[in-house]
C-alpha cells in the first residue's frame, strides 16, 4: 500500500511538472517588449484587457469572475478597458464612471448582458448615460464622473497601456506588466487560467 501511495504521489508531482513545462513562452505566453508598471509591487498583478462590445469577452467573463474568487492571495487582479481608437472611449469613461462612484456591480456585468443577450447599442454617451441611471446610479453624479478631468486621464493611461502591451485584440491578459496572453495563444479558457496562474506563480517565486 505505501508503495502504491508513493508511487501515485511520485505520478502527480510528474503531471505538474510536465503541465508547467508544456507553457512555452512564444507559443502559449508571449513578452511584453518594455515592461509596463505595476499598482502594488508587494504583489503579482494581472490585468485584463477588454472591451464591452467584444462578444469574447463577454464569454470570458464567466471564467474570469470565478477564477477572481478563488485566486492566489499574492496576485492583485484588476479589468482595464482597452482603447484601440477614439470609437472605444465612450465604454473606456462609462467604466472608470462606475468605478469611481462604487457602482462596479450596477454597470459591469448589466453592460455586458444588455450588449450581448438583449442586442441594445449602447455605444455613446447618450446611451451610457441612460443606462447608467436606469441601473441606479445617480444621474447627476455619473454624468459628473464620466465627463470628468479625473476620467479623462485614467483614459489615456488605459490608451497607453493597451498600446505599450503590445496586444492585437481582446481579451488579453498582462500578468506583472511583464508577459501577455489570451484564450487563443493558451488553447482555451481552461487553459488560459493554468497559464495565468502558471505565470504569477513563477513571478511570486522570483
Amino acid at each position: 500500500m505505501m508503495r502504491f501511495m508513493l508511487a501515485a504521489l511520485l505520478a502527480l508531482c510528474t503531471l505538474g511538472v510536465t503541465a508547467a513545462d508544456s507553457f512555452e513562452e512564444g507559443k502559449h505566453y508571449f513578452q511584453v517588449a518594455t515592461p509596463l508598471p505595476t499598482q502594488d509591487a508587494s504583489k503579482v498583478e494581472v490585468v485584463e484587457l477588454f472591451w464591452y462590445g467584444c462578444p469574447h469577452c463577454f464569454h470570458l467573463e464567466p471564467t474570469m469572475a470565478e477564477w477572481e474568487k478563488t485566486k492566489a492571495d499574492y496576485i492583485n487582479f484588476r479589468r482595464m478597458p482597452a482603447v484601440f481608437s477614439q470609437d472605444w472611449t465612450p465604454h473606456a469613461r462609462a467604466f472608470y464612471a462606475a468605478e469611481a462612484l462604487g457602482g462596479m456591480d450596477k454597470m459591469h456585468a448589466p453592460l455586458f448582458k444588455a450588449l450581448h443577450v438583449e442586442n441594445r447599442k449602447i455605444f455613446n454617451e447618450e446611451a451610457l448615460l441612460r443606462f447608467a441611471a436606469e441601473q441606479g446610479l445617480d444621474e447627476e453624479d455619473f454624468t459628473a464622473a464620466y465627463t470628468g478631468f479625473a476620467i479623462d486621464g485614467k483614459v489615456k493611461q488605459a490608451m497607453q497601456y493597451t498600446r505599450s502591451a503590445g496586444i492585437t485584440g481582446v481579451p488579453a491578459i498582462i500578468v506583472n506588466g511583464k508577459y501577455r496572453v489570451s484564450v487563443q495563444s493558451a488553447g482555451g479558457e481552461k487553459e488560459l487560467i493554468e497559464v495565468i496562474n502558471f505565470l504569477a506563480a513563477k513571478e511570486h517565486k522570483g
